[in-house]
């Protein structure tokens, strides 16, 4: 098993000016302790009640704060968990990833998902399209990054967005690509859409055990639907890890186990405590390698 982290929160001690060295702090001892990945969210308003915090809360711009990542690592993956189709023009979008890919060494994760946030989009006057435009964007995406890839210059003509003459210099270093990681348990678009384009899946532990086993079984039947071979297709899912909370090491190693019974090759932790420094250095001791065989 895999074990990522996720940085959702940028309320560190100090305030702004004390983020950067924060941030570089929890980067550099992640990487040290041997995440396998680190992920940021895409969003431009903090969730309202995660962790606590309202919407004002701090919160940092993408792909620039993964631009960051990639100067402080050499090893682990780099993602965003996942892109808000909605909030960046889709051939943009694509040099952005590239650009992370490149600088990065090859550790880039194209997350991407259909966007949710109306309040955030609306509040910051970006178009929030009905929930089948917002699909339609989201399939369209996912066809540019194909079509992109697999090319150094390619026409592209999709549903909500077209372009004659795209290129794609510099090409990532990933082999084939950056890996497409799609968010969400939808099982008529989303599902489908990570069994026809998606190298991973991306499921929160929030939804439960049971759902998390119903999304797995609904991707397959979508695979061999498909002709795509399921067992290709990378199982993440997002948890939660508070160490300072109500979870112990053997909580999480057991939660871990658990996961890996239902098929989850890689699990992806916030951690509301994560500042602290501690968590991660736990993770490192005790739960990092207890894992690494399951």
């Amino acid at each position: 098993m895999h074990i990522g982290l996720q940085i959702p929160s940028f309320k560190v001690p100090g305030g702004a000016a004390n983020i950067r060295p924060k941030l570089k702090e929890v980067v550099t001892t992640a990487e040290e302790a041997g995440f396998y990945s680190l992920w940021v969210m895409d969003h431009y308003y903090q969730i309202k009640g995660l962790f606590g915090e309202t919407y004002t809360d701090p919160m940092l711009e993408a792909y620039t704060t993964l631009g960051y990542f990639a100067g402080l690592t050499e090893k682990a993956y780099l993602g965003v968990l996942v892109t808000g189709v909605i909030y960046r023009h889709p051939a943009v979008l694509m040099k952005m990833v590239n650009t992370l890919d490149v600088l990065s060494g090859g550790r880039a994760y194209f997350g991407i998902g259909a966007a949710w946030y109306e309040d955030e989009a609306r509040g910051n006057g970006i178009p929030y399209p009905p929930t089948s435009e917002r699909f339609e964007r989201l399939e369209d995406g996912l066809k540019l990054a194909k079509a992109l890839w697999n090319s150094d210059e390619t026409a592209f003509a999709g549903t909500h967005f077209s372009a004659p003459a795209l290129t794609n210099n510099p090409r990532p270093l990933s082999s084939p690509h950056p890996r497409i990681m799609i968010g969400g348990t939808g099982p008529n678009k989303t599902l489908r859409m990570v069994a026809q384009y998606a190298d991973a899946c991306n499921i929160g532990d929030w939804v439960g055990t049971e759902n998390m086993q119903k999304a797995l079984d609904t991707l397959k039947g979508h695979c061999e639907a498909l002709g795509q071979d399921y067992n290709t297709i990378e199982k993440t899912c997002l948890c939660t890890a508070h160490l300072s909370g109500d979870d112990t090491v053997d909580s999480i190693i057991h939660r871990i186990k658990e996961l890996s019974t239902i098929g989850f090759t890689h699990a992806i932790f916030n951690m509301p405590d994560v500042y602290k420094i501690t968590p991660l250095e736990t993770f490192a001791k005790e739960i990092i390698p207890a894992v690494a065989g399951f």
